[in-house]
């Protein structure tokens, strides 16, 4: 197949098969635990769809809870409750829809009392801050047959669905290495000291099952993705978005190995994740590379993020806001591209995931972004901080999600909840 077939194949198919969703009129008690910035992108396609009753907002911060109703109020003249516990919503409200947009630390829990409460979920990635935790979503949701989608909207997005086509095709070749990446940045982070909890905020709650500390803004209410005890930096954050891409694309789930080094060289802030890692993760037909930094963003590189996927005919690579390329080995072949179809706002595709959400409750099904595929691809971001924090490299079975004969590493496939909490089982 040459480019112009492909493209023009391509081009004829790019709308999301979700979007073909027949609804059927039905109205879900929908609540959002997780008011924040992303959480009500979530809320706000969930309201777009017109198949929600917003009956609840959840959030230990009293000012995103009076933000985000009244948002809900002005787009639908629905008047949800407010809760600061998850708990006392899901016994009071009984929703049959909750999205889980909280910080890592937060997500199993809350999902994992949802679908025992009979609402289907909608939880962001990563799935959970250790490997077992996001065994445990799986068991959940399948113990309880109730729909568990993963926030990974890259696989309804119409240009990595037929980037993943391209791939499929063979016009690359055959492909043996793959390098995801994100640099982004500049010259590095001071942060701020810590300082008292502002009032409305309930700052215990907020840590829930992790380790109680004092309260900095630099946590709250987005920098905690880099700090370890409640998430697992950039590689987690960004990282598991293209390694869902690259389990997408292969017939392989799981790496035999892992090997991590990184290190905090600009930032001086309380943050405890690496400013810059590489991980390196060998599969059986072929080599996956994780690298970031959050500094020195430049115009030296061509694309600042995405997957690059190296094969025997050139290279493809998957992007976000850039699409996708592909750049033949032979220099007289003109590179192939395609345009991204994204949402706004934050140039996302969720108005598709969430129609595919609703598809799998109404017909029983798994969804494209099934908790199954979100933990696979949480497990890959998760060995690499499981290498980065015991400073070598691990072998992975991933039949039995352990480290062979490595009780040291298989120690921090789990962590110590915090008083009350129960771990996950």
């Amino acid at each position: 197949m040459d480019r112009r077939s492909f493209l023009g194949t391509s081009l004829a198919s790019v709308a999301a098969p979700a979007l073909a969703l027949a609804q059927t009129g039905k109205t879900y008690r929908t609540a959002l635990v997780g008011a924040g910035w992303w959480g009500m992108n979530i809320l706000g396609e969930a309201m777009a769809a017109k198949q929600s009753e917003v009956v609840a907002l959840c959030d230990v911060d009293e000012a995103q809870l009076a933000q985000g109703c009244a948002t809900v109020e002005k787009l639908t003249n629905q008047n949800p409750r407010r809760y600061k516990d998850f708990r006392e919503m899901l016994a009071k409200e009984k929703p049959e829809i909750v999205i889980v947009a909280t910080p890592d630390h937060w997500h199993p829990l809350i999902a994992i009392a949802a679908v025992k409460a009979d609402a289907h979920v909608y939880v962001e990635k990563p799935v959970g801050h250790t490997i077992r935790e996001g065994r445990a979503m799986v068991k959940a949701a399948r113990s309880t047959n109730r729909v568990m989608q993963v926030g990974t909207h890259r696989r309804v997005s119409p240009h990595n669905m037929e980037g993943l086509k391209f791939l499929r095709s063979g016009m690359a070749g055959k492909i043996h290495a793959v390098r995801c990446f994100v640099h982004y940045g500049g010259t590095g982070t001071a942060g701020s000291p810590d300082s008292e909890t502002p009032a409305g905020l309930d700052w215990d709650m907020w840590c829930g099952p992790a380790p109680l500390r004092s309260f900095n803004k630099g946590l709250h209410t987005r920098g905690w993705r880099n700090h370890l005890d409640y998430a697992n930096g950039t590689i987690a954050d960004w990282g598991i978005h293209w390694f869902d891409q690259v389990l997408w694309w292969s017939e392989e789930k799981t790496p035999k190995s892992a090997y991590s080094t990184g290190a905090k060289y600009l930032d001086t802030s309380i943050m405890t994740a690496p400013d810059q890692q590489v991980a390196v993760y060998q599969f059986t037909d072929f080599t996956l590379h994780w690298e970031h930094r959050r500094f020195a963003a430049n115009n030296a590189e061509k694309h600042p993020l995405g997957a690059y996927f190296y094969g025997t005919e050139g290279t493809f690579h998957m992007g976000w806001r850039d699409g996708w390329t592909f750049y033949p080995v032979e220099t007289s072949k003109q590179p192939i591209h395609m345009e991204p179809t994204l949402n706004l706002p934050d140039q996302q595709n969720i108005k598709e995931l969430w129609a595919d959400f609703l598809k799998a409750i109404e017909t029983n099904s798994r969804s494209v972004s099934d908790i199954e595929t979100g933990h696979q691809s949480s497990v890959i971001s998760l060995l690499g901080m499981l290498s980065y924090k015991l400073g070598r490299s691990v072998q992975w079975d991933g039949a039995k999600e352990e480290v062979p004969g490595d009780a040291e590493a298989n120690r921090l496939l789990t962590r110590e909840y915090r008083g009350n909490w129960q771990y996950p089982t």
